[in-house]
């Protein structure tokens, strides 16, 4: 799962928080107002400010004590932590916050209607990830038990089909998927599949490095492959860093 804490995206800090220990299961929402979507590239500024603006909006628009949403899932499949696990959601209507957590994706009515399968993904990463804190099984759109088209007809029809995973037909995406989180002082052999990978990509700087340890040279070669692909800057090996190294063109 890519995910993004609230400090990650730079959530204010909420006025008031009710914690929530359980709940029946997970709400999906959509943002309803017109989404223009966002290049992948741009994901880690472009998605991040609409985040900024939701929550805006909800503390000092509608007088909320923070966003409304648990968690919020992006075009490119980020989950980006709202209110977080353990806390009740401001989102699902007035007595039926206590029920469900809520779980926002990133489209709207006008503009970015449809939700990519990365999204689908990522609304999955989401439900289960909630589910290690508290959420039951259920998996309903706000629209049920409250008067609203939320989350639109296409998620609701994903929500009624029951959630499911898209079926990945790229072999990167899925390879990536498989491949863990490495950053200094990782050992064995993805480190040593990382180290040929950049020597690939002639990163300086790797000569006589141990190539079965994530040294402070391989975080160096990785920072820089970072930051000419347009993703965050962060040393670590994640989906992402790994689709990149593993892109052939």
């Amino acid at each position: 799962m890519k995910f993004v804490s609230r400090s990650g995206w730079g959530a204010r800090g909420p006025k008031s928080v009710t914690r929530l220990s359980s709940a029946r299961g997970v709400k999906v929402h959509y943002v309803g107002s017109p989404v223009t979507s966002v290049p992948a590239v741009k994901c880690a500024t472009g998605c991040r400010n609409k985040i900024r603006a939701i929550q805006r909006q909800h503390m000092d628009g509608n007088g909320w004590s923070d966003i409304a949403y648990n968690l919020l899932v992006c075009e490119h499949g980020v989950v980006w932590e709202g209110r977080g696990a353990r806390v009740m959601s401001a989102a699902n209507g007035p007595g039926l916050n206590s029920g469900h957590y809520a779980v926002c994706a990133l489209i709207g009515s006008k503009g970015l209607t449809e939700p990519t399968d990365a999204l689908l993904d990522g609304l999955r990463d989401a439900i289960e990830y909630l589910r290690k804190y508290g959420a039951g099984n259920e998996i309903k759109g706000h629209r049920d038990g409250y008067s609203t088209s939320c989350p639109g007809p296409q998620l609701y029809a994903w929500v009624k089909a029951g959630a499911p995973r898209p079926k990945s037909t790229n072999p990167t995406e899925a390879m990536v998927k498989k491949l863990p989180l490495l950053k200094k002082g990782s050992k064995g052999v993805h480190v040593k599949t990382m180290h040929y990978l950049l020597l690939a990509r002639d990163y300086a700087g790797l000569d006589g490095v141990d190539d079965m340890t994530f040294t402070g040279a391989h975080e160096a070669g990785i920072r820089g492959l970072q930051k000419a692909a347009g993703i965050d800057v962060d040393g670590l090996v994640g989906n992402d860093t790994w689709a990149v190294l593993l892109r052939v063109a």
